[in-house]
């Protein structure tokens, strides 16, 4: 099959059986999407990521406690374990001729994914040397804002009332969260620089916003092992030309054991199924619902402190999750039997998507297919 731009993809896509004005009548009515298990496929696996970027961001503050920060190096292997896993797949099915003349018509496509994709790792973590947890957590709205803000204006998606409803209800949930924390004072401690911190958490969430839009932009139209394996081509290179300027100096001071060794191995597997899970979030849901299923990271968080760090959960704690999880709810209560599967730059009836795990137009094609 030929991709989009001209790419040989190695397959052929299924000729699509069913409109979305059929699959609506047959499976439509009041809350259509809430009653799939798309959603709640999609719902688990935005907690699954969750769970994942609190462990992630616990063993940064574990390196960081032992004292190795080196936030352009801790990433760079990840990106190595997706290119030998995602990139050498891609090879197998397109190629050599056929990577190269990817890498040729839309490297800089990926070049750009991989550059914010990068900086967003590398400035989150670079954070947490100066500025404290609750600091981080308040950055999360701004990741959130930054998405819709960009979806509006370059993918020209338009967001119903109940999907605003639902980020507003999230984000108040998330602020209990922070409240609770500020009234336990289990914010991580005093800040080295509060300002510099925050500086590039904001950097950092924005990279991230950036990253995430293009990403389900280019995995509704392009192979998921296509798009992932090429995000960790660039990377590796962005991320090992960054770690060998900057993280030079961090790098002799920085504490090495075997006890380092094994953080960095935990961080480098969570964070590659992090990226292989992501993808099909973008697909059935959006980059919007990506990041506010996040949000609970922080609740997550908690539940791993009271093992790890000894701490006490607070009574805002469960009633914050509630609102996060109810604002899910909230936030695709008006939406049609697709739900955000379907994807505006795609046609009515997805004709220039990918038919790939988790897309529209895979339901549109096969609608027993639940995923």
């Amino acid at each position: 099959m030929i991709g989009g731009d001209g790419v040989e993809t190695g397959t052929e896509q299924k000729p699509i059986e069913t409109t979305e004005a059929e699959l609506e009548a047959k499976k439509g009515g009041k809350f259509a999407f809430l009653k799939r298990p798309q959603f709640y496929i999609v719902l688990c696996l935005s907690q699954a990521l969750a769970i994942t970027q609190t462990g992630t961001n616990t063993i940064t503050t574990l390196l960081v406690d032992v004292g190795t920060n080196i936030p352009a190096f801790q990433s760079l292997f990840n990106y190595i374990f997706l290119v030998l896993i995602y990139t050498s797949f891609t090879i197998y099915k397109y190629g050599f001729k056929g990577w190269l003349k990817l890498i040729y018509k839309d490297g800089w496509r990926y070049f750009i994914l991989a550059f914010w994709d990068v900086e967003g790792n590398y400035f989150t973590v670079l954070a947490y040397r100066y500025t404290t947890i609750l600091s981080a957590q308040l950055i999360n709205f701004w990741a959130i804002a930054v998405v819709v803000v960009i979806s509006l204006i370059f993918l020209k998606v338009r967001y119903h009332f109940a999907q605003y409803a639902g980020i507003l209800i999230a984000c108040g949930g998330l602020g209990l969260l922070v409240a609770s924390d500020h009234i336990t004072g289990s914010n991580g401690g005093p800040a080295a620089n509060a300002v510099k911190g925050d500086l590039f958490a904001l950097l950092g969430a924005t990279c991230y916003g950036l990253s995430n839009v293009f990403e389900e932009f280019l995995v509704s139209k392009r192979p998921m092992y296509e798009v992932v394996g090429q995000l960790g081509f660039w990377g590796m290179f962005i991320n090992g030309v960054q770690a060998a300027i900057f993280d030079k100096q961090s790098f002799r001071k920085a504490t090495w054991n075997g006890q380092v060794a094994g953080y960095l191995v935990g961080y480098t597997l969570l964070l590659t199924w992090f990226y292989t899970v992501a993808p099909i979030v973008f697909r059935m849901a959006s980059a919007a619902f990506f990041n506010i299923g996040l949000l609970t990271g922080n609740f997550w968080g908690v539940i791993v402190g009271i093992k790890i760090f000894h701490d006490h959960i607070h009574y805002l704690y469960p009633i914050a999750f509630v609102m996060i999880i109810g604002g899910h709810f909230v936030y695709y209560g008006t939406e049609g039997v697709l739900g955000e599967a379907k994807k505006p730059w795609l046609g009515q009836n997805q004709e220039g998507g990918s038919d790939g795990l988790g897309t529209a137009r895979r339901q549109l094609e096969n609608p027993r297919a639940v995923i």
